[in-house]
């Protein structure tokens, strides 16, 4: 019995260990984590965080209409995929002391999944 199940697991040991392609519509569900905090659009901001509209390729703690912590705003942090992954996975270590209260996303595919959406919806509309 035993060799039967790992006679039919073994073909699916890559699919199961291989990170799955980010998908924005997950990344929607997780955003619901963040939404009691932070706006997507341009001009709202949340009601403890800042708008992350036009997140990508901004310095971090630069945005004019939001009071970010000493921390973020030495930060050095320019958002892209990578950056906001780390600090969505530990906020804490990535930005020591920063005003974020949320302990990170511990499910990697989760985290590719939101940064997929945000990267979606958060880019400027091309003219």
């Amino acid at each position: 019995m035993r060799v039967l199940v790992l006679v039919l697991l073994v073909p699916l040991l890559p699919w199961l260990a291989a990170p799955q392609e980010a998908d924005p519509e997950r990344g929607r569900v997780v955003w619901e984590q963040c939404v009691a905090c932070h706006a997507l659009d341009e001009g709202e901001s949340g009601d403890l965080g800042p708008s992350l509209a036009g997140v990508f390729g901004r310095e971090a703690g630069t945005r004019d209409d939001f009071r970010y912590s000493g921390p973020m705003r030495r930060s050095g942090i320019t958002w892209d995929a990578a950056t906001l992954d780390a600090f969505l996975a530990a906020p804490q270590e990535v930005v020591p002391n920063n005003r974020m209260p949320f302990e990170g996303i511990v499910d990697a595919q989760a985290r590719r999944d939101l940064v997929a959406f945000l990267e979606q919806t958060t880019r400027p509309a091309p003219e």
